[in-house]
């Protein structure tokens, strides 16, 4: 060939190959995404994690972070959404941590581990060999065999939401659980099911068990008497956006007539909320629209009106009261005299904020103990024990006044009168009473009962002092002037030191009402411990007990049982009664409630399940930087509020890594006030005994100095080193000396500048190494020496957050370190 005319060619060629590698390009670039993973591959939950996505990049798979913390869902979502909306995520007990990992596996699908290589879920039993997973544009994740056949989809496992294209088959025994709430994905109170009779229904379910309260929707596609074709066997959501029953017979039922819009334009999900609304929803595809997802219908119509059932709560959790939104979603809120059982729930149980039972109305005979507040067109139509007709609404009112078991009562109709009790179910706002009135009845603050059979009002005590007295009578008259002179001046100085006593010992000094907290009897407790017998922990006061407390459901709670017969057992009681009672802060844990009888003292605390920080930070397996550092903070905010945000001032006294427990998100939640010193905000400083634990006590202590809120500062700072270190502060068996005192320690590498030892040369810390430095700083302030250099903590949080600078500390240790010369 002429090399002239090969060039020529060559030359000529050129362009067009290259024209047909940028046509080729893009095809290529697609072929790499066609959603197919292979057998081996893995993700993992960190920062930057990647995910498995779908060919057209609407979709994906993976590890969703959850509110800027350390855990993480496994999940499928809307990819090209800004909130990046989950349709689907794996059903765990809770959010997995950091580091966990999934895994496609071969002979178990889809296998999903914890850090530490604990398995923690996996795909339903695989029949077959897995060869890919697939990531599909329909939001699909699919895994199949060599010969693509499908051996596991999520479309048929669903968790609380539907997509288009994806049927629900009657024989499958398919159930749609709701989330706990918006941001809680634990198993809800409400489901959705085809039923084996082909009837679509909505319960509520009573948590933790799967067992289903009557329907409060159904819609009634079962067989009719002549023809058993007209049953439902599948629930479809079409590609045309169309939700509807497929029966037997072919026909179709839809759920709704309301036309949707194009599938091409818009996004589509049906989802049951995590207040048992199903709902069906778009989104609009285009860039420049609104952005916000749309309800187009939802079934039941009212569901305040339609969660009537024998048993459960309702809509609502236990004495609350439903009303209906515009947007037909529920709004659930207390009733006058009642709290929220848990603060953070508003669509939870509530409690009466007072004590009411028979035996405590007897104690305070013949008083106006209880008064009414009036709500119009709200009912509780499940907690009726009582109807009387024909009645007046002034006989309905006093006859529940009367009645000591009578928490509400509803007038209507004319003449008719319900009387309910404790708990109150399915409350909610039914404007079709047509004006009918509930009178909900109320303690008054004034007349709250002594607490425990030792107090004067009790009628065991008066009828004892009457004896007493008949007694005396009969001494008086049947001795002599002189005799009877002398006894009644005895009598009258012991009446006096008596009565004084009783003046300066108040026996229970705790309001319920004023606490917002529940009373609870030593017998309730006994039994819903079983004689007391899991065992959390003890400590110098007491030994705690897990147990589970029937408020509206079953809540699991910790029992602080108080060692009797000791003077200061009394007042830590009364301490953490009134304090803790008072308090309202999501870096405290809550009181629930006490139990003051006789001499039996316990106070009921919130149960967290995830331990205390003590056990978290120096366990095994070292907590990330980033826990560390929202645990740090959630500390500090929770002591910035007992200093400077209650209405008299707290100091803790004890601050120490046992003494900060662990919500289900791993949020510091701080505990223990039984040694807690109160301050009024007027008063800067006290003396008292020495409080505390070795280690954290601050120097001020042992040095007979006024006593402030710093001692709460100097433990903080030396249990923020142990959170940076993961250490605890004093270790002389397995440290070197030099190393054993931890803030001494911390300050030498510090002035050294070599941070790297104190965190065990930790890369993802390092990496962080302007944090560290300014952690380490704050810890130092803390730990001074002389309180009036140590921050506030106020400042203190101010620090940590970013919000000013920290400056260079000084020595902490300026009057006891011994300085060296070279």
């Amino acid at each position: 060939m002429n090399p002239i005319h090969s060039d020529s060619i060559m030359v000529f060629a050129l362009p067009h190959l290259l024209v047909l590698l940028l046509i080729l390009l893009p095809i290529s670039s697609i072929a790499q995404n066609n959603g197919s993973v292979t057998v081996g591959n893995s993700l993992t939950a960190t920062d930057n994690t990647t995910s498995w996505l779908s060919p057209s990049g609407e979709f994906a798979f993976g590890f969703r972070p959850l509110n800027q913390t350390d855990l993480f869902l496994l999940s499928i979502w809307f990819d090209k959404i800004p909130d990046k909306t989950v349709v689907w995520y794996a059903r765990v007990d809770n959010p997995v941590p950091r580091g966990s990992n999934v895994k496609l596996d071969a002979d178990n699908g889809l296998v999903l581990t914890g850090p530490q290589g604990d398995e923690l879920w996996t795909a339903n039993t695989i029949v077959g060999t897995v060869a890919y997973g697939v990531m599909s544009n329909t939001g699909n994740f699919v895994l199949q065999d060599s010969s693509f056949n499908n051996l596991w989809e999520s479309f048929k496992n669903p968790t609380d939401t539907l997509l288009p294209s994806q049927i629900v088959e009657r024989s499958a025994g398919v159930v749609l659980y709701s989330r706990q709430s918006e941001t809680n994905f634990s198993k809800g109170r409400f489901l959705l099911k085809l039923q084996d009779d082909g009837d679509l229904v909505l319960n509520t379910i009573n948590l933790p068990t799967d067992n289903a309260n009557d329907p409060y929707y159904n819609s009634e596609t079962v067989a009719s008497v002549n023809d058993s074709g007209t049953a439902g066997k599948q629930l479809v959501f079409n590609n045309s956006g169309y939700i509807y029953i497929l029966r037997e017979n072919n026909q179709t039922f839809r759920l709704s007539q309301v036309k949707p819009d194009s599938t091409a334009d818009f996004y589509f999900r049906a989802t049951i909320n995590f207040d048992g609304v199903f709902t069906q929803y778009s989104y609009p595809k285009t860039s420049n629209a609104n952005g916000s997802w749309t309800s187009l219908w939802s079934i039941p119509e009212n569901i305040c009106r339609a969660t009537v059932s024998n048993s459960g709560s309702g809509t609502c959790g236990y004495n609350s009261i439903c009303t209906l939104k515009s947007d037909r979603r529920p709004k659930c809120d207390c009733p006058m005299g009642y709290s929220l059982l848990d603060p953070n729930d508003q669509y939870g149980s509530c409690q009466p904020v007072f004590i009411q039972g028979c035996q405590e109305d007897k104690q305070d005979p013949g008083k106006n103990l209880y008064y009414f507040e009036v709500l119009i067109n709200t009912d509780w139509p499940n907690a009726d024990y009582a109807f009387l007709k024909p009645y007046t609404e002034n006989q309905c009112k006093q006859s529940c006044m009367e009645d000591c078991m009578c928490a509400v009562a509803i007038f209507r109709l004319g003449d008719s009168c319900w009387k309910k009790k404790l708990p109150l179910s399915n409350g909610r706002v039914d404007s079709s009473i047509n004006g009918g009135k509930a009178f909900i009845k109320i303690r008054n603050s004034s007349s709250i009962p002594p607490l425990g059979p030792h107090f004067p009002n009790n009628p065991e005590s008066r009828k004892k002092n009457q004896d007493n007295l008949i007694l005396v009578g009969s001494v008086l008259l049947g001795g002599s002037l002189f005799v009877n002179i002398i006894l009644i001046v005895a009598i009258c100085v012991s009446v006096f030191f008596i009565y004084h006593k009783k003046l300066r010992r108040p026996m229970s000094n705790v309001n319920s009402s004023e606490t917002n907290m529940r009373f609870f009897t030593y017998q309730e407790l006994v039994e819903a411990t079983g004689g007391f017998k899991e065992e959390l922990g003890k400590g110098a006061f007491g030994v705690v007990y897990k147990e589970a407390i029937e408020m509206g459901s079953s809540v699991p709670v910790a029992v602080k049982k108080l060692y009797s017969l000791v003077q200061d057992n009394e007042r830590e009681f009364k301490t953490e009664v009134n304090v803790i009672g008072q308090t309202n802060h999501k870096n405290l844990v809550r009181l629930v409630g006490f139990c003051d009888e006789g001499l039996q003292r316990l106070l009921v605390y919130e149960f967290l399940s995830n331990g205390s920080l003590a056990s978290f930070l120096f366990g095994d397996l070292k907590p990330s930087w980033k826990q560390r550092i929202n645990i740090a903070v959630g500390i500090a905010r929770g002591l910035l509020y007992l200093h400077d945000e209650c209405s008299t001032q707290i100091i803790h006294c004890d601050i120490k890594p046992q003494n900060i427990l662990l919500d289900n998100y791993y949020n510091a939640r701080i505990a223990d006030f039984g040694l807690a010193k109160l301050l009024m905000m007027d008063q800067s400083q006290t003396r008292t005994a020495i409080r505390g634990t070795k280690g954290y006590v601050a120097p001020e202590w042992f040095r007979n100095m006024p006593i402030t809120a710093k001692v709460d500062v100097y433990s903080f700072g030396v249990m923020l080193l142990e959170i940076i270190c993961c250490r605890r502060s004093v270790n002389v068996e397995t440290i070197e000396e030099e190393k054993a005192i931890l803030t001494d320690w911390a300050y030498d590498c510090y002035r050294e500048g070599v941070l790297d030892p104190l965190v065990e040369h930790d890369v993802e810390v390092l990496n962080d190494r302007e944090k560290l430095e300014k952690y380490v700083m704050v810890a130092i302030w803390c730990i001074q020496e002389d309180p009036s250099l140590r921050p506030t903590m106020r400042r203190v949080t101010q620090m940590l957050e970013g919000v000013v600078e920290v400056l260079v500390p000084p020595c902490p240790c300026p009057f006891s370190r011994t300085v060296t010369m070279s």
